[in-house]
């Protein structure tokens, strides 16, 4: 009842809030009826109700296969980058454009940084991809040091780096965003007592900035854990190939070729459903865990 009393009293509210019930309902809650294909032997023909059951045999076919420690290794090691180079990374340009006084440079700051997460993934693939060729920007720079020319791309080694370092560059900018608006929150007469106290810069940003925003971090690192084993299968495909598959195939990439290309989609369902299982524990664990140390968390 007083669910419904509530509705009653905000009804414009609750009208702006079915947009996106209807949304994650349709695109995210309904389609997540077809993740039972993953158990059965799926035929287009028979539909997934008619089609027969296979209980766990695609798991084990995935979990015995040649191809589960490549994936499975190259998905943590990419994500375990991302994290440690990419999370930091919009934390360190937020607290360095807090630190600027002219409003001027620091909007043409953002500005410039906030540009390339607005450029279509294409678009930055075939950047790196010219970048990266062996007569590419990189490679110019490489020369001129001294070093020999390589065509990045078809070297397995290099993948993950260039991966992982045109990500933060594509997003950090965006990123600083809710971290600007954490510090604009924080009471500026903490800084006052501060500097009374002899605090300098580097100080104040020690014992009053970081513990300001640490909510914000914390919350926005417990969403990354639940995003870990979801690397980015776009951009991987559109800058793969088989010469780096070693070391650039991951996860979601095996289950598009999988899938899309090999038309096997109740394999490539069980290898997209033990993905999910996995970042679901993931961000479960970490918001336990945040909970536990520091009364921090989603739920």
């Amino acid at each position: 009842m007083s669910i419904l009393k509530d509705i009653r009293k905000n009804k414009l509210l609750y009208l702006m809030l079915l947009p996106v019930l209807l949304f994650f309902g349709t695109f995210h809650y309904v389609p997540m009826y077809g993740a039972i294909i993953a158990f059965k032997d799926f035929s287009p023909r028979l539909g997934i109700l008619g089609s027969p059951w296979a209980g766990l045999e695609h798991f084990k076919t995935f979990f015995e296969g040649i191809y589960f420690w490549r994936t499975l290794k190259n998905t943590i090691f990419i994500s375990v980058y991302d994290l440690i180079f990419g999370f930091p990374a919009p934390i360190i340009l937020a607290l360095l454009l807090n630190e600027i006084k002219k409003t001027m440079f620091k909007r043409s700051i953002q500005t410039i940084t906030y540009m390339p997460h607005f450029v279509s993934l294409v678009v930055v693939c075939g950047m790196i991809k010219e970048f990266t060729a062996s007569n590419g920007l990189v490679n110019d720079v490489i020369a001129f040091l001294g070093g020999e020319r390589l065509s990045l791309l078809l070297e397995s080694q290099f993948f993950r780096a260039i991966y992982v370092s045109s990500g933060v560059w594509q997003h950090i900018g965006w990123g600083t965003i809710i971290y600007l608006a954490a510090l604009a929150g924080i009471d500026t007469e903490q800084y006052e007592a501060a500097k009374i106290d002899g605090a300098g810069r580097w100080r104040q940003t020690l014992h009053i900035t970081l513990p300001g925003i640490m909510p914000t971090i914390v919350i926005l690192l417990i969403l990354e854990m639940g995003r870990m084993m979801n690397v980015g299968s776009e951009k991987i495909i559109l800058l793969y190939n088989p010469t780096v598959y070693d070391t650039a195939d991951v996860i979601s990439s095996y289950v598009y070729r999988m899938g899309l290309q090999e038309f096997n989609y109740s394999f490539s369902s069980a290898v997209g459903l033990f993905n999910s299982a996995i970042n679901f524990a993931l961000v479960i664990g970490s918001n336990w865990l945040s909970r536990k140390l520091n009364d921090t968390s989603l739920w």
